[in-house]
């Protein structure tokens, strides 16, 4: 089969090709495992935080990727739950231990044990890949193989952050970055909270990530910074940066809540918490709160609200051999929507 493989953490200012395209053999299913012939995977930015070490893989050389959709092609000795030819879905939660207390409380997501898909086992840049037939999801019907994608983490991670807001019907709420799940994350929030109104922030220049914002039906659209028409009860940070949680917070309202969506903070933007000013930005019971993985709860419930709403995702189409290019616009903030390399 064919692979895009990351041999070795880089920078892509370093190396700006850093997957090498490769001929693998077609992995066998154990078990309860199926072996799925990948469709498509979605490309994510926590793929350059594992290239650039920022949550470094567990193994290497690794095949990335864990928005994926494919076909059940085989499956091991003990896998009953899918038949061959099931459309199926597979997140970034690939496995957990199910004893610990969090997993016995529903939150998998914390598990000592948590392994990652496309992180400490090899994920969907790839014509084949592997999963527990417990960790995977049935794709709803209406949605094409390249729109599932992005729902399978920019819509997962988005919705699970959005339920951490507390928002209710009739707060506002700020996007900071609206990229692959923000763009998702409005549409959950235009249906299921429509008294709501929804500001934007996006980086200054950012035209068709605001044009898409508006097309989406944002309330009002600004760039990090800006001072917005009032005070946010809450708000979610899409962005690799810093600068945006500092200004999520200097337009929060009192008692309100920023809930950090990105998995990893890039170190050259550290100097914009020398302005987290206590008075400003913190005093008055305002709320930081980080999102860790997904459990598979948050899969199974969001995918069919996807379908009921139903979400529209924005799609780029690369092929597998353009895994590099797509992994390069994305660094430089150039994806209008979600990027999605067509495999199968």
């Amino acid at each position: 089969m064919k692979a895009q493989i990351l041999k070795r953490i880089q920078t892509l200012e370093e190396n700006p090709n850093p997957l090498e395209l490769v001929s693998l053999p077609v992995p066998k299913p154990k078990s309860s495992e199926v072996l799925v012939k990948v469709l498509a995977c979605g490309v994510c930015h926590t793929e350059l935080d594992e290239i650039e070490g920022r949550t470094p893989p567990t193994k290497l050389p690794i095949i990335l990727g864990h928005q994926i959709v494919g076909k059940v092609v085989e499956c091991g000795s003990k896998a009953t739950k899918f038949k061959i030819g099931d459309r199926v879905g597979i997140a970034w939660i690939n496995s957990a231990c199910g004893k610990c207390s969090f997993c016995r409380s529903g939150y998998e997501n914390l598990c000592p044990e948590f392994r990652a898909t496309g992180r400490d086992v090899d994920g969907g840049y790839a014509e084949y890949t592997l999963i527990d037939e417990n960790f995977a999801y049935p794709i709803p019907k209406n949605f094409t193989d390249l729109e599932a994608c992005p729902l399978l983490c920019a819509g997962v991670i988005g919705f699970r952050a959005l339920r951490l807001t507390g928002l209710k019907n009739g707060d506002t709420l700020g996007l900071f970055g609206f990229g692959a799940s923000a763009h998702i994350v409005i549409q959950i929030v235009k249906y299921q909270y429509p008294n709501s109104k929804v500001f934007v922030f996006t980086r200054t220049g950012q035209i068709e990530h605001q044009t898409l914002a508006k097309e989406l039906g944002a309330d009002w659209v600004g760039s990090t910074g800006d001072l917005p028409p009032e005070k946010i009860k809450c708000a979610i940070d899409f962005t690799p940066a810093w600068r945006p949680i500092v200004e999520a917070l200097r337009v929060l309202e009192r008692g309100g809540r920023v809930v950090i969506n990105a998995i990893r903070k890039e170190a050259k933007d550290k100097g914009a918490l020398q302005d987290l000013d206590y008075a400003d930005c913190i005093w008055l019971e305002k709320e930081i709160k980080s999102v860790a993985n997904v459990t598979r709860g948050d899969a199974q419930e969001f995918l069919p609200l996807a379908a009921q709403i139903p979400i529209k995702p924005k799609v780029i189409e690369f092929k597998l051999e353009e895994a590099n290019q797509a992994l390069n616009l994305l660094k430089a903030g150039k994806i209008k929507g979600a990027a999605v390399l067509k495999i199968g």
